[in-house]
């Protein structure tokens, strides 16, 4: 592990790693014991050049979560250190803070809802219908393009109140939008533009809809932009700017877990058969491969908003501060045998995959429905199911918020 010295403020004489850590996301990288052990928290030089705290360990990682004195909104602030180009257009930020402030919560909350009625068996049905094409094209086949991007896809798409068949042009949008790189590039914002543009139609394609045939969040924005006054002065635009916000967020996080959990299994083939015997079990080994999950590939950022002392580190205001998941996730001071994917694990689970505090993921109960229905339907009709490469010849996708494989390839 390569360290330097790094001169600046709150810096000290503390070592310069270079983040992010490797790119794999089925083998835990080796810093992270040297990190938890030996700098919990350790100045690191992101992407962009910039410095920034790495933390590491259980305990702080929950600390700067928690503690809203770390912004997460202030990280899209001009010159504030960063730990990649910001693609999002400054003002879309704006947006987000109106819409906020908006009293649209409570729509976001009940789209979000998985006990909405019927949710569970379509998301099970249109799963089946995708091990049937799988099945009929005959493997070797690619499980993430064949099954992990298109179930998530049909998730958030039922969510939003969108056409399950434009599920490929927005899909396609994501690896523009969620592109980690070194300095804004210009067509970011054309990405951007054109799903804004494309969820505002949507949204009028609702309003034109009587009340009771409109779906999905779209469809309780229409019914807010046509009867509630407080919401009179959003624009089509500002509600489009959820359903992209949400959709993508939504996408590209529940695929890339479903895409590493099933490789984590097929890495474990005596974990299927446990499933298979324990459909029960499910829900409880959706939790463990939550907390074993590597997607988060560029730590959650923070920004200080005063000086804070982290374990031995007074954090200055202004500087920015990464919780690196897989090294609280895997801490031995927080669980048991960390290092071991433990299907029965009884004790309990309190691992940080969707965050801590105000920012806890507030989707958190619809993703891990997400994955119990795909496990369930996986291991249910592709009993056989097995990785058809060496997982050394997988190749990881770089220059991305997610750890995640190019392809999947699976026989049956």
């Amino acid at each position: 592990m390569g360290v330097e010295q790094l001169e600046g403020p709150g810096s000290g004489e503390r070592p310069l790693l270079d983040f992010p850590l490797s790119r794999r996301g089925d083998v835990l990288p080796q810093e992270c014991a040297w990190l938890r052990e030996k700098a919990p928290v350790a100045r690191v030089r992101t992407l962009t050049g910039d410095p920034a705290w790495l933390v590491s360990s259980y305990a702080l990682a929950k600390q700067v979560l928690e503690d809203e004195r770390f912004s997460l909104k202030d990280t899209a602030n001009a010159g504030v250190p960063r730990q990649y180009a910001l693609t999002i257009p400054p003002e879309v930020v704006n947006n987000m803070g109106n819409i906020n402030s908006a009293g649209l919560r409570n729509a976001v909350m009940k789209a979000l809802n998985p006990r909405q009625k019927g949710l569970r068996d379509l998301l099970r049905a249109r799963a089946g219908e995708l091990v049937d094409a799988l099945v009929a094209e005959g493997g070797p086949a690619d499980l993430r393009a064949g099954f992990a991007d298109p179930f998530s896809a049909a998730l958030h798409c039922q969510v939003l109140g969108v056409p399950f068949e434009d599920r490929r042009r927005l899909m396609s949008g994501l690896d523009v939008a969620f592109m980690t790189a070194r300095e804004p590039f210009a067509d970011s914002a054309l990405n951007w533009y054109k799903d804004v543009g494309y969820f505002a139609d949507r949204l009028n394609d609702q309003l034109a809809l009587a009340p009771e045939e409109r779906t999905g969040l779209l469809g309780r924005f229409a019914g807010l932009k046509e009867a509630d006054p407080e919401s009179a002065h959003l624009t089509d635009d500002m509600f489009a700017t959820v359903a992209v916000s949400l959709f993508g967020a939504g996408a590209v996080s529940t695929s890339a877990f479903l895409t590493l959990a099933v490789l984590a299994l097929l890495q474990r083939p005596e974990l299927i058969g446990y499933l298979r015997r324990h459909p029960e079990r499910t829900a409880g080994a959706v939790e463990e491969l939550l907390r074993w999950n590597l997607s988060v590939g560029d730590g959650l950022p923070r920004l200080a908003l005063a000086d804070i002392q982290v374990g031995d580190v007074l954090v200055k205001e202004g500087e920015l501060v990464l919780v690196l998941l897989e090294g609280a996730n895997f801490d031995p001071e927080a669980f048991e045998r960390p290092d071991e994917l433990d299907l029965e694990r009884e004790s309990a689970n309190p691992h940080l995959a969707f965050g801590a505090g105000r920012h806890f993921c507030p989707a958190s109960a619809l993703g891990r429905a997400h994955a119990e229905i795909a496990l369930e339907v996986l291991v249910e009709r592709l009993p056989g199911l097995r990785l058809a490469v060496p997982s050394e010849n997988l190749v990881w996708r770089t220059g991305f918020i997610k750890r995640l494989p190019e392809r999947l390839p699976v026989a049956w």
